[in-house]
């Protein structure tokens, strides 16, 4: 019976070797003959060894798990095109990506081994591949705006045909969507989703199709049964494997050369840095970000959005410069925006919900620093802001320190833009690591956010 083993979103698994161990040990033990390992992107970067690598530390993993097929999720293209085009040259697996077109229009990196679909061939049955990837990379990706994005319910429609005539059995979606795999699957003749982009877990049949998602950081590997007959889906959390011993030992040899293990304080609880709590409203290590772009750049406010928090194992007691890397790990610049009051109120406007499709409905997105938000959530939006103490005047202009990814991105916070730029300061976990040199690294939950329900007050 062919199968296939679907990891994604892996990330910043490689920061915690034994983690990353035992996602690859899960994954050997699991593979045989008849079996293809595939991942849907955003398993070369971001994290604390993807910075120092520039992806590069993906190569290991991809060896030791004999990957077979990949394709490109956004943070794949972290490191610019030339550097993604060097990551597909020199990786194990066969890239494979529908939608995503090079600066000059033509598929991205093809010279280099991509390919827009393929087949395999196992135990006496065809299946065919194709890969598509968020159109909206080149909106929350700053390294990515040379390239772009053919829409890729077309594109995947025109790889289904020519799997279909290449003879494929069952036509396979590697997607990288995110929320629109229910849309692909609408839309488009595939048999199975394996989706990424969205880091909640998902187990689901879709007007007959199953959907399947890992979540992030290489917590779970989904198994994929395929007969003629049916589809089925076995979970496999990737805790209960024993870890890969050599690529373990590969690991921690890049994180001593990486030499970011100095402790620049010490704080008395851990700081939890989860998806579930950095999502969910104020908490004490977004709180604590927002105090340091605020602190470095003497902005009015700081805004740390809740998706540039990588997830991963509490904070503390001792900080060091890789845990400060390890929540933010991008090249990216702290910039100061200069915005109205009525602009300001449309920032914080976008604090709750989800318009994107990496996003959940339910999801918290701003962390502040030096203002404070009621949000109502019935009415779903800002009832009282304050800065400094003091109600937002309309009229007045304020400053606001934040990543120069806010700016760039279209996703979040569209009333910020890059025409608010006022001023470019140091790398964002350069300046954590001052503020932790300097002023120490913690913070609490001191009612910066509040959450009412007109409901809930009306009763």
């Amino acid at each position: 019976m062919p199968r296939l083993l679907h990891y994604s979103d892996i990330e910043n698994v490689f920061d915690d070797p034994e983690r990353a161990g035992r996602l690859a040990g899960c994954v050997t033990v699991l593979d045989d003959d008849d079996t293809v390992v595939v991942g849907t992107g955003d398993n070369t970067s971001p994290g604390v060894l993807s910075l120092v690598e520039r992806g590069g530390q993906a190569l290991d993993f991809y060896d030791a798990v004999d990957a077979d097929l990949e394709t490109f999720g956004n943070h794949d293209f972290d490191y610019g095109a030339t550097r993604t085009r060097e990551l597909v040259a020199a990786s194990r697996p066969t890239w494979v990506s529908s939608n995503v077109r090079d600066e000059a229009g033509e598929r991205f990196a093809a010279a280099e081994g991509a390919v827009p679909w393929t087949t395999r061939d196992v135990d006496g049955m065809t299946l065919g591949f194709f890969g598509v990837t968020d159109p909206a990379t080149g909106s929350i990706n700053p390294e990515a705006v040379g390239l772009t994005f053919d829409d890729p319910y077309e594109a995947a429609n025109e790889a289904i045909t020519a799997l279909r005539e290449n003879g494929a059995d069952v036509v396979v979606a590697l997607s990288h969507l995110g929320s629109g795999d229910d849309d692909l699957v609408r839309r488009c003749d595939v048999d199975l989703v394996l989706g990424g982009h969205v880091h909640a877990e998902r187990d689901d049949v879709v007007d007959g199709v199953p959907i399947v998602r890992p979540g992030a950081n290489g917590h779970v590997v989904w198994e994929v049964r395929i007969d003629a007959e049916r589809i089925e889906t076995v979970r496999h959390r990737t805790a209960e494997y024993r870890p890969d011993e050599s690529f373990v030992a590969a690991l921690n040899g890049r994180v001593d050369a990486a030499g970011l293990d100095e402790v620049l304080c010490r704080i008395d609880r851990p700081m939890d840095r989860s998806e579930e709590t950095v999502a969910a409203g104020e908490c004490r290590v977004g709180n604590a970000i927002a105090d340091a772009y605020r602190w470095a750049t003497g902005a009015d406010v700081g805004l740390q959005n809740s998706g540039g928090i990588r997830s991963g194992p509490p904070v503390g007691p001792e900080i060091t410069h890789a845990d400060l890397v390890s929540l933010v790990p991008f090249e990216e610049h702290i910039v100061v925006a200069e915005v109205t009051g009525t602009e300001l109120l449309a920032v914080f406007n976008a604090a709750r919900g989800a318009t994107m499709g990496f996003g959940k409905p339910d999801w918290w997105h701003a962390h502040v620093s030096g203002a404070r938000l009621v949000w109502d959530d019935d009415r779903d939006e800002v009832v009282e802001a304050t800065v400094a103490g003091e109600p937002i005047d309309p009229e007045a202009t304020y400053t606001l320190a934040t990543s120069d990814y806010v700016l760039h991105s279209t996703q979040e916070f569209p009333a910020l833009t890059q025409a608010h730029r006022a001023g470019e300061f140091e790398i964002q976990h350069e300046a954590l690591a001052r503020y932790a040199r300097e002023v120490g690294f913690d913070a609490a939950v001191e009612g910066r956010i509040e959450r009412r329900s007109t409901a809930a007050a009306e009763d």
